[in-house]
This record gives C-alpha cells, sequence and structure tokens, in this order.
C-alpha cells in the first residue's frame, strides 16, 4: 500500500516533514498541529491519539502527500490528486478510523469525502471555506484606534479563556480543551491584547514559528467593541511582532462567509494564497 499510517510522531518527522516544509505555507495547519505535539504531548488536542500518514511513490519510495488527523479536528491533507485522496480514505477506513471531516484544497477535500461517503455511508455536508493570506507590506490601520497593546502574561488567563470559548462559538471551531490551548499559548507570549483606557477591548494570537512561518488567530473583539478598529490595531501588533521576531511567511485563515474581516487583512496588506474546505461527516441519521 502506497499510504503508510502511525502513531508515531518521529517517524512522520523523519519521513514526511521534508514534503511539508516545502510547501511551509500552503501546510500551515499541519506544520503548526506538529510543533504544538511536540511542545506538550499527544494529548495537546484532546484526548483522542494522533494519527500521521505519509504516501510514497510505489518503486521509489518517494513522499509525495501527507495527512495528520488530531481528533477531534478534521483529518487534514497536504494538496495531492483526487486518486491518493480516494486511496487515503480507504486506508483509513480500513484501520477503522473515526472521522469527523476533512480539511484540504477544495478538490483534495471533495475526492476524499465522496471516496469516504463511498465506503462508510457517512453524510457529508460543508462546515467551512476559509482563505489562506500571507502578509506583503504592512501597513497600519486607518484611521488608527486610540490605545495600545500589551502581551498577555498569566493574569489574563481567565479573560483569554473566555474570550477563546467565545471565539469557538462563533467561529464553529477550536479545541476543545481551551484552558490548554491558552497556557500553551501563554508559555511562549502568544496572546497580545488591545487596551483603551486600561481595558483589554481585542486580542490576537500568534502559533510558534516553524519552518519560517507564523500564522496568526484567534483575533477577537467581545461584541460591544466592535467597529472601532481595535481588532485591526491588534492584528496589525502581532503582524509586525512576528516580522521583528524573523518570520518569513505571516499567515492567517479567514472564513470566507466574513467580508468584513476578509476586507481588513487585505487592507492590512494580506495577499490571498489559496482557499480551502472543510468539510463534516456524520453517520446518515445521527
Amino acid at each position: 500500500m502506497a499510504w503508510i499510517l502511525s502513531d508515531s510522531l518521529q517517524d512522520y518527522s523523519a519521513t514526511a516533514e521534508g514534503l511539508v516544509r516545502a510547501h511551509a505555507g500552503r501546510n500551515t495547519i499541519l506544520l503548526g498541529a506538529a510543533a504544538t505535539l511536540r511542545a506538550r504531548g499527544p494529548a495537546a488536542f484532546g484526548p483522542g491519539s494522533p494519527l500521521f500518514g505519509w504516501w510514497q511513490q510505489p518503486g521509489t519510495g518517494v513522499v509525495g502527500a501527507a495527512c495528520l488527523h488530531t481528533p477531534p479536528f478534521p483529518v487534514a491533507l497536504t494538496s495531492m490528486t483526487a486518486d491518493i485522496a480516494a486511496a487515503l480514505a480507504q486506508a483509513l477506513a480500513s484501520r477503522g478510523r473515526a472521522l469527523g471531516g476533512v480539511s484540504a484544497d477544495l478538490p483534495v477535500a471533495a475526492a476524499f469525502a465522496a471516496a469516504w461517503h463511498e465506503l462508510t455511508g457517512d453524510a457529508v455536508e460543508e462546515s467551512m471555506r476559509s482563505r489562506l493570506y500571507h502578509l506583503g507590506r504592512l501597513r497600519p490601520p486607518e484611521p488608527f484606534p486610540p490605545g495600545q497593546p500589551r502581551v498577555a502574561g498569566p493574569a489574563d488567563r481567565s479573560l483569554l479563556i473566555t474570550w477563546s470559548e467565545a471565539f469557538g462559538q462563533e467561529a464553529r471551531t477550536g479545541p476543545r480543551n481551551v484552558a490548554g490551548m491558552v497556557d500553551d499559548r501563554l508559555s511562549y507570549r502568544g496572546y497580545t491584547l488591545w487596551e483603551q483606557a486600561g481595558q483589554p477591548v481585542s486580542v490576537a494570537g500568534l502559533t510558534r514559528q516553524v519552518a519560517g512561518q507564523v500564522r496568526v488567530g484567534p483575533v477577537y473583539t467581545p461584541p460591544g467593541h466592535r467597529g472601532r478598529g481595535y481588532g485591526g490595531a491588534v492584528t496589525w501588533t502581532v503582524s509586525q511582532a512576528a516580522r521583528d521576531a524573523g518570520a518569513a511567511q505571516v499567515l492567517l485563515f479567514t472564513d470566507l462567509a466574513n467580508p468584513t474581516s476578509n476586507a481588513l487583512y487585505q487592507r492590512l496588506g494580506y495577499q490571498p494564497v489559496a482557499d480551502r474546505l472543510v468539510l463534516a461527516f456524520s453517520k446518515e441519521g445521527g
């Protein structure tokens, strides 16, 4: 079988991460997840065991595609052909792996989901279309709002958990272990707050730098403070901080259903790279 599935992050890193890192921007989800697993251990995303996979060309052993599954999140795929995606669905189904969905480039996600439906009977439903952006020339928001940034610390933990939970409910995504994610980000100064008159009014996060790239997110402003430019200001702040820290690529994802955020990030200098589709799986009648 061309697909190799493994519980070993070490084997995945040694075999497949060369391919993943060669296209670091487009594979930011896989890179970020692997970096978090190395830092926090196999339970970083929840109680389910992570699973890693790579496809090797028959006869050559060259790695041409990869996947990473950290329950409860969808399985994340690199770019691959439709037949390789279908072969992955077969390999995962044969292993008895339960999947809540798939996240990939649009044609890859569609090919995988079609094969998964045929194999398992699971219903397929579109969950989200997102767009990956990379930072070009960073521009400050206009007009620039009042206030100033502050790197979040342990004293902000309760607020960050509350805001992260609210963001997850609005965005329909995020870890179940929100407190663990917040603690992880705080461990490497990965949150910045925007304050107005000494009160936090917005927050933006940064992932760890891996393969020269950093991803911005989440960006959250509570409803009562929206429309005043705070989200743009804190995004501008963390984007500049990532550049200052030496990141070659600064990335972020937007929900294509939210035209406001897509327009905002483009005004700050972010440029579209590729669209990504998340498809959710469920048992028929469930």
